[in-house]
């Protein structure tokens, strides 16, 4: 038995075969020096860890842990983000997925990331998560959270939706289009950065709006204040063409009148279906919305933690760390970005032999390093 006050949360992608043998060499590794394993009761018997706790799947699974270690893709790590967040659990995550953004660690180097966790050489970092909140006519439809984004799309495929956008209380533009992203950082290389929208550095504070084939001259991808609050509101479509949100101009929800009500009910009418739409968060929770309902998203009343065992540690001499760094050249590995040629400022000024690039094997070309 475990003979420290350790205990770390081990969830995986049970679907994997990959990811259920990494899940088993983790625990395993795990109680052997000593740490408390925990699993949740719909994984443990497929993954079958002997020696680990099993626990209902739920926040109090990660209560007191010190960490919820996350084998599979970003979908997986959303999944335990849902788990860890209320307890403010910090993740780690093993990719075990394609892109994997989210993740930390790759495969190749799951034994020398438990050492590193093991040892407690790892840092955590705060993401900054959203809170959103739908309404319609006064009456709350979701009141929910997310890491990455909440979208705000068409329901029938051969529909546009109709939307009025509003920042911090003031209308902005109206757009018909497919939905709206409302991202943080995190989520900007997530379906934000599908749809066109900026990649931003996740150690940047700020609310991103993008939106989705939007049929308007001005439908630009939008960085605001983290401290603002981002509305989207579906529009009634009114015969004619004219629309109403249903919303006063201080952006408080109006009264239906007759003819709002009885277009609510009709059925197979046009009108009546262009506002359809549903909200999705992290792509993981679905909601409907009827026409005439609004989003508003704002920042996040709790942080999501994630643990980190690469990039710098403190600075020299007490000096800033390079947060930046470590992002930078994630975006080149994921991405497969073409960095060749690259030198570096300082070693340009000192005439040294180029760095190495992210990923470098220290192969040559014939045009010099690669």
């Amino acid at each position: 038995m475990p003979d420290s006050n350790r205990t770390m949360l081990v969830l995986a992608h049970t679907g994997k075969a990959n990811a259920q043998r990494s899940a088993r060499l983790v625990v395993e590794r795990l109680i052997a020096a000593g740490v408390e394993v925990r699993v949740t009761e719909d994984e443990a018997s497929t993954l079958a860890c002997a020696g680990a706790t099993v626990l209902p799947v739920g926040p109090e699974a990660a209560k007191g842990a010190e960490l919820v270690i996350v084998l599979g893709g970003d979908g997986t790590l959303l999944r335990a983000a849902e788990i860890a967040r209320p307890a403010q659990t910090p993740l780690i995550g093993v990719n075990l997925g394609h892109i994997g953004f989210l993740a930390e660690a790759e495969p190749d180097g799951l034994g020398d990331t438990v050492e590193r966790l093991v040892s407690g050489d790892y840092r955590v970092e705060e993401r900054m998560t959203i809170d959103v909140l739908a309404r319609d006519n006064g009456r709350e439809l979701a009141s929910t959270w997310a890491l990455n984004e909440a979208t705000v799309e068409k329901a029938a495929r051969e529909r546009m939706i109709e939307v009025v956008i509003e920042v911090d209380g003031r209308p902005l533009s109206r757009w018909g289009c497919d939905g709206v992203v409302c991202a943080t950082p995190t989520g900007s290389t997530a379906y934000a950065f599908s749809a066109g929208g900026p990649v931003v550095w996740p150690e940047v504070e700020a609310l991103l709006m993008v939106p989705i084939s939007a049929h308007a001259l001005f439908a630009r991808p939008m960085v605001v204040s983290p401290r603002s609050v981002l509305a989207v509101e579906l529009v009634y479509e009114r015969p004619g063409g004219r629309g109403d949100s249903r919303h006063d101009e201080g952006g408080q929800l109006a009264e239906a009148g007759p003819y709002d009500v009885g277009r609510r009910h009709a059925e197979g009418g046009r009108h009546a279906e262009t506002g359809k739409a549903v909200m999705w968060c992290d792509g993981r929770r679905r909601f409907d919305l009827p026409p005439g309902a609004r989003v508003e998203v704002r920042r996040g009343s709790l942080p999501v933690l994630l643990a980190r065992v690469h990039g710098p540690g403190p600075g020299a001499a007490g000096g800033p760390v390079a947060v930046g760094g470590p992002f930078t050249d994630r975006l080149v590995a994921k991405f497969g970005l073409p960095v060749a040629g690259w030198r570096g400022r300082a070693v340009r000024a000192r005439g040294d032999n180029p760095p190495k690039l992210p990923g470098d094997s220290g192969r040559e070309t014939a045009g010099g390093h690669a």
